[in-house]
């Protein structure tokens, strides 16, 4: 695990080492343990290197292919690396190193782009060939990896975070049509980004760019496409114990410590219990508790952590550590925090660090198989639209899910239900509360809409998954990637493994949804392994009571007052928004003010103290 950057000027003049070096060590959270830099004429690697596997000074970066004609810059693991040997040697390849580093070079050397559908792993990753002057950025399936590009005064650059383009000169503007998405969606989803030129290379893809500046990006994974020719899992059950198991053991190849992320819920929980069933030893778990009961699952892990005699160390966040916490997390997130749990993420990984480099990770169960209570009403579409109608008579103001549930089923169309699904506010909210009528764009959301349509016709619930492994999943990824890597820690998530991600979306719907909790097949598979308590406990998350932290916290009093006079809120955007008589609503104790106010109060974080610490223009 590591943080990769790169400079390749489109006129010739030599990469400038004072910039590659600024780039590189505005990553140095990211890989602590090595730093190298390369440099051909008008082209320059950077990297941070976090040792993972073979730690000792072999697996320095960039690295040179053995002829010299290739350098690579890689972040990530190749999980099944060690497969490869028997083909490399019989190829003619010396394999000097412990490292997948060395592997994935070489099997470039041997077959190009068309050796990735083979590789296990998460990744991202950049190849320079001196002969062709070309350079290849590649990453993994599900965007595991960050890897993000811009172009400026015609140079081209690279890098595993948008904070080093910033440290280079790169001027940093913020995108009006990514503000839009950011307000309606919480996020930016596909290439664009919340900066003007910023861009991510999509999850699952390549982009090759020569030096004359011409620009070839190509699909090389295609879930849609994998899904249809999936065969048929005749024992989904026994199918499902099998690559769940066989994903988990090959996550835990690694020379340094492996940890576990345990929320105490179920997902997290299913990783715990599939490392003891194969009688690993030794693991130590980190978890993140509430002093509130309705949040807190901490007594559940802690006693799934001892029956399994396995360690346990859990932290809580509190006052002026929360606030920080925030504050250190906006700026490694880059973009504003919208999924709310980034400064617990980051402090239980910086509680994990000195015992630990590698923590695993439920993430992703919940989008593969099922888990959201927001997935819940696409089983019937014309009862959703019955509730809307009817909730104007103020039937469902008393409990804030059936309250949202009634602004969700003022959407009338199917894409609107799939566009919006994830949000927790919705356009007529957001037109009656601040003013803003447009709704954007969505390209990215839409083609990959018109995609889970033609796959799953007429099934909302299925068209909802594959839409959120392709946005929302996206985010939660990049949530774990810049938590843990602020605590430079690797962060490995077994249930994408792409055997299991195909495979799932190959199987029909009832070993999905039955159940009231969704993710029957999970359910179902580890029923012998986990005790009833966590099997059968309500669904949490790792959600925290903002409305509570900055009404009642007296760390965020002053930042409170500082908020209700942000400079957001002059921008034309934001203009028609009461943001005063907002914050006044919260603090008479109306939590429906929370999903309004906590968008716009990130936002103004993330303006104050990310984008002023790199003087925008």
């Amino acid at each position: 695990m590591c943080g990769i950057n790169g400079i390749f000027h489109l006129q010739q003049q030599n990469a400038d080492e004072r910039i590659l070096t600024k780039m590189r060590d505005a990553l140095a959270h990211r890989g602590p343990d090595d730093k190298g830099i390369f440099i051909d004429g008008n082209l320059g690697l950077g990297h941070r290197r976090l040792s993972i596997l073979d730690t000792s000074h072999a697996g320095h970066q960039p690295f040179l292919s053995e002829d010299n004609r290739y350098a690579m810059v890689f972040n990530g693991e190749i999980y099944n690396f060690k497969v490869f040997y028997p083909e490399l040697k019989a190829a003619g390849f010396n394999i000097k190193t412990h490292s997948d580093t060395e592997v994935l070079l070489q099997l470039f050397q041997l077959y190009g782009t068309k050796m990735l559908n083979r590789l296990n792993g998460m990744f991202a990753f950049a190849i320079w060939d001196k002969t062709e002057r070309k350079l290849t950025l590649v990453r993994d399936r599900m965007g595991v990896k960050p890897l993000y590009y811009v172009q400026h005064d015609h140079t081209f650059y690279f890098a595993s975070e948008q904070k080093a383009f910033f440290a280079a000169g790169v001027p940093l503007k913020i995108s009006p049509t990514g503000l839009e998405e950011y307000i309606f969606n919480r996020f930016v989803a596909g290439e664009n980004t919340l900066f003007d030129k910023v861009k991510k290379v999509l999850p699952g893809h390549t982009l090759t760019i020569l030096e004359n500046g011409q620009m070839e990006f190509k699909k090389w994974w295609d879930l849609k496409k994998e899904i249809q020719e999936q065969p048929l899992i005749k024992n989904p059950q026994e199918w499902f114990n099998e690559t769940f198991d066989a994903s988990v053991k090959l996550r835990m190849v690694s020379d340094v410590p492996v940890g576990v992320l345990l929320s105490g819920g179920l997902d997290s929980s299913s990783v715990l219990a599939s490392l003891h069933e194969q009688q690993y030893k030794h693991i130590n778990t980190f978890n993140i508790g509430f002093t509130e009961a309705e949040h807190n699952e901490s007594h559940l892990a802690q006693r799934l952590a001892q029956k399994f005699n396995y360690g346990f160390d859990s932290i809580e966040l509190q006052g002026e550590t929360l606030f920080n916490k925030m504050i250190a997390a906006a700026y490694y997130h880059d973009e504003p925090l919208m999924h709310l749990s980034e400064p617990h993420l980051l402090a239980v990984s910086q509680l994990a660090k000195p015992s630990v480099k590698v923590l695993l990770s439920g993430e992703g169960a919940d989008e593969l198989m099922g888990g959201y209570v927001r997935y819940k009403p696409l089983r019937f579409p014309s009862l959703l639209q019955s509730i809307g109608t009817i909730s104007g008579l103020g039937m469902f103001s008393k409990k804030a899910r059936f309250e949202k549930l009634s602004r969700y089923a003022q959407i009338k169309d199917d894409a609107g239900m799939i566009l919006y699904n994830g949000s927790n506010i919705y356009p007529n909210d957001i037109r009656q509360v601040f003013g803003i009528n447009t709704e954007p764009e969505n390209e990215y959301r839409r083609q990959v809409f018109k995609e889970a349509k033609s796959l799953y016709p007429g099934n909302l619930r299925r068209q909802m998954l594959y839409f959120d492994q392709h946005t929302y999943l996206c985010s939660l990824l990049d949530r774990n990637d810049r938590c843990t890597m602020g605590a430079s820690i690797e962060c490995r998530e077994p249930f994408l493994d792409q055997r299991l991600v195909k495979g799932l979306g190959s199987l029909e719907d009832k070993w999905l949804f039955t159940g009231k909790k969704g993710k029957y097949i999970l359910k179902s598979s580890v029923a012998e392994r986990l005790p009833e308590e966590i099997l059968n406990f309500r669904k949490i998350g790792l959600s925290a009571p903002w409305g509570d932290y900055i009404t009642r916290n007296p760390a965020f009093s002053e930042e409170m007052d500082a908020f209700t006079s942000s400079e957001i809120f002059k921008m034309p955007y934001f203009e028609h928004i009461d943001i005063a008589g907002l914050v006044a609503n919260l603090r008479k104790g109306d939590k429906t003010m929370v999903s309004y106010i906590m968008p716009l109060f990130m936002l103004h974080i993330w303006v104050k103290y990310y984008v002023e610490s790199f003087r925008v223009i």
